[in-house]
C-alpha cells in the first residue's frame, strides 16, 4: 500500500494500561465510523505497514483505543501516524468534498473568473484554508467555509466561489 493511496486517521500518543493497549488521537469528525477498526496501517522509516486490531474502542471523544494483534512491543509504535485506505472513505453527500479530493481542483468565481488552482488544504491552522496558485504565480490563500462555496463539480474538476469584495486585492 502506498502513501498517496491512503489517508491519514490519526496519530498514536500514548500506550494505556499495562495490557498493550495504545491510545490513537483520531483527526476526524466523525469517530463513530471508526469504532470496529479491524487492521490500521502505520508509517514505519518512510513505509505503510499493516497490522491486524484485536481491539478498538473509542475513548473520550476523537481518541481510540486499539490493541495490536500478536505485537510483542507496542510503546514503540507511540508518535507513528496511522492510515487507511482511500476507498475505506464514506460516500459524501452531492457537494461535499474530501481535502484531498480538491488538489489540483480549479477555483473560479461566480462569474467565472480564474482565481487559480487549488494546490494543498491547509487544515493546522485555527480556519482551513484552500492554498491557491492564481494564474499569475501569486499564492493566495482562501479561508474554507460553507459560506464561500457555491459549488463543487467532481467530474469539472472545479470549486465555484463566491468571496467577500476585496478578498482577492489583498493578494
Amino acid at each position: 500500500m502506498q502513501l498517496e493511496d491512503c489517508y491519514f486517521l490519526g496519530t498514536i500518543t500514548k500506550a494505556h494500561g499495562y495490557k498493550g493497549e495504545l491510545n490513537v488521537h483520531l483527526d476526524t469528525d466523525e469517530p463513530d465510523a471508526y469504532k470496529n477498526l479491524e487492521s490500521i496501517f502505520i508509517e514505519k522509516n518512510g513505509l505503510l505497514v499493516p497490522f491486524f486490531l484485536k481491539k478498538a474502542k473509542l475513548h473520550k471523544g476523537n481518541h481510540l483505543r486499539i490493541i495490536i494483534e500478536d505485537f510483542e512491543d507496542p510503546e514503540t509504535l507511540i508518535g507513528r501516524s496511522i492510515y487507511l485506505p482511500l476507498e475505506t472513505l464514506p460516500p459524501l453527500d452531492e457537494g461535499q468534498f474530501y481535502y484531498h479530493e480538491v488538489k489540483n481542483y480549479s477555483m473560479l468565481t461566480e462569474e467565472g473568473v480564474v482565481v487559480g488552482e487549488i494546490v494543498n488544504v491547509r487544515d493546522t491552522t485555527a480556519q482551513d484554508l484552500f492554498e491557491v496558485n492564481s494564474p499569475d504565480g501569486k499564492e493566495i490563500l482562501i479561508p474554507v467555509i460553507d459560506e464561500f462555496i457555491v459549488s463543487v463539480d467532481h467530474n469539472k474538476k472545479t470549486i465555484t466561489v463566491s468571496l467577500p469584495d476585496g478578498l482577492l486585492d489583498i493578494f
